[in-house]
């Protein structure tokens, strides 16, 4: 019996509520609701979860839903059937959570075969592409759930390494087998170097792993090889006193438990990043003064050059990764020349109506007090089309630091704290977005204009002439004397350039 179950988190399925949702609690109370846990350590829970949102939709906030809401931005990647909205009835919703508690419940061969009736009918009635989901759903539940007792007397003693990097991390999975039997597993997250090759990774991790109190089995499985691999197994060998293996099998059942190591060695990195990015935002909220937290934030910005085809941009970032789905640029069109002010209003006011009002619950703007106070007033005059008004934070540069809505003292952004490092990624972003489609805009009207017809005007000068001018009009308009001042042109080539120009 456990004497402190708030100590250790559980997830709970909120049967008892019209609309069941999920969520994490460190208590369990007599309300109705089912309570699966607890979860120790919490990485497993997280890894649960994270299965679930990808692979089940079901609500995650904590809405009545007694009257009709427009749907968020959790609908629009995928996570939510957005029942607040209509868009699936009670029946069909109540199937889902049936499926989940299956799931939770350890119940995944019921699950699976549930599963594949509904999509033979779908078949039948030829709704091929709800059939397609499912069928997927079925694939992902046979794939990184298999069962941790791995009954398989053949396999003797090994142990199963897998692993996942990105460019700042490495997630190790071992398993432990013993006699056929999994008896547990262990999780390493470690710091990763884009230097390293997977095979001097391995190399490195089985020798720090094997150095401690850690008698090896005889074999020892890893999806490469790792350098200098004689080398090691002569080293293990004195460790155990016995001859060791290292193998990377290709094929058969020990193919699928390295296989198997390495996708949960993904969905352990999955967790750890939905834990630290909990965190973050909390830190985000508190410093930003938020009135709640953040977790989808958007962000916009504009860019222009000499007044010439300036554009807009808008990016998204959720749970931890930046949602491509979701990114809009436009074309600006009612502003001419230089407007910063004039240019957000329209790119901003444009694109809350491109998205019908679902914007993030944060949103940043690249820029200082002005770009802020005219997103407030767009946001404002576009009240209507929100169901919650986002909240606003513009970031500015030289220093690095966020003007709020509710302050006058900006927050500085430049001290290496993690909550700051994010919210000038996300600026940052746009910032990228939006530069790399004014640059596409630009050399399209390189290659597609007048210029390149003119002889002695290669691809460096029209480069130059556009960067210098801006567009080709500036460049027809532009005096013999005001053009020759350009590195590379001399009076002839700019008389030949100004006569074809105005010719046509």
């Amino acid at each position: 019996m456990l004497r402190d179950d708030k100590n250790y988190p559980y997830i709970k399925l909120t049967v008892n509520e019209q609309w069941p949702r999920l969520e994490v609690v460190r208590r369990i109370k007599k309300d109705g609701a089912l309570y699966f846990g607890p979860y120790v350590p919490a990485g497993s829970m997280w890894e649960t979860l994270a299965f679930i949102r990808r692979n089940f939709q079901i609500r995650g906030c904590r809405y009545s839903l007694d009257e009709p809401l427009r749907p968020c931005i959790q609908h629009q990647i995928g996570r939510c059937p957005a029942p607040c909205a209509g868009y699936i009835n009670r029946k069909d919703y109540l199937k889902l959570v049936e499926e989940i508690k299956l799931f939770l419940r350890g119940e995944k061969k019921e699950l699976i075969e549930g599963l594949k009736r509904k999509m033979t009918q779908l078949s039948d009635d030829l709704r091929f592409e709800e059939a397609a989901k499912i069928r997927d759903r079925i694939k992902a539940l046979e794939r990184p759930w298999e069962s941790q007792k791995v009954v398989a007397p053949e396999l003797g003693d090994i142990d199963v390494t897998g692993f996942y990097r990105d460019d700042s991390v490495v997630s190790f999975k071992v398993f432990f087998i013993r006699n056929g039997m999994m008896i547990g597993s262990k999780d390493f997250l470690i710091k990763n170097s884009k230097d390293v090759s997977d095979r001097e990774l391995l190399h490195t991790f089985i020798t720090q792993f094997y150095s401690k109190e850690i008698i090896p089995p005889s074999e020892i499985m890893v999806p490469v090889i790792p350098e200098k691999s004689k080398l090691l197994e002569k080293w293990l060998r004195q460790q155990k006193g016995t001859g060791i293996k290292i193998s990377s099998p290709k094929t058969g059942k020990k193919k699928e438990l390295v296989d198997m190591a390495s996708e949960n060695a993904y969905l352990t990195y999955s967790g750890k990043k939905e834990s630290r990015v909990e965190s973050l935002l909390h830190e985000i909220k508190e410093r930003l003064q938020l009135k709640k937290l953040s977790r989808d934030i958007g962000a916009f910005d504009v860019s222009t050059i000499s007044g010439s085809e300036s554009v807009g941009a808008f990016v998204c970032w959720s749970e931890g990764e930046f949602k491509k789905d979701m990114y809009r640029r436009l074309k600006i069109k009612t502003v001419q020349g230089v407007d910063d002010y004039s240019m957000m209003e329209e790119v901003i006011g444009r694109i809350i109506k491109n998205l019908e009002g679902k914007l993030p619950d944060l949103i940043i703007i690249d820029g200082g007090k002005g770009q802020l106070e005219v997103a407030k007033k767009v946001i404002d005059n576009n009240a209507a089309l929100f169901r919650e008004l986002p909240m606003l934070v513009a970031i500015a540069k030289n220093p690095d630091r966020a003007y709020l809505t509710t302050s006058k003292d900006p927050v500085f952004l430049d001290d290496g704290r993690q909550s700051s490092l994010l919210l000038k990624k996300i600026r940052d972003e746009v910032h990228r977005f939006t530069i790399s489609y004014h640059r596409k805009l630009r050399d399209k009207e390189l290659i597609e204009s007048p210029l390149e017809k003119i002889p002695g005007i290669g691809k460096k000068r029209r480069l130059d002439l556009l960067r210098h001018f801006g567009s080709i009009e500036a460049i027809r308009n532009a005096t013999i004397e005001e053009i020759a001042k350009m590195k590379g042109f001399n009076k002839k080539v700019v008389e030949n350039l100004l006569h074809e120009l105005r010719r046509g």
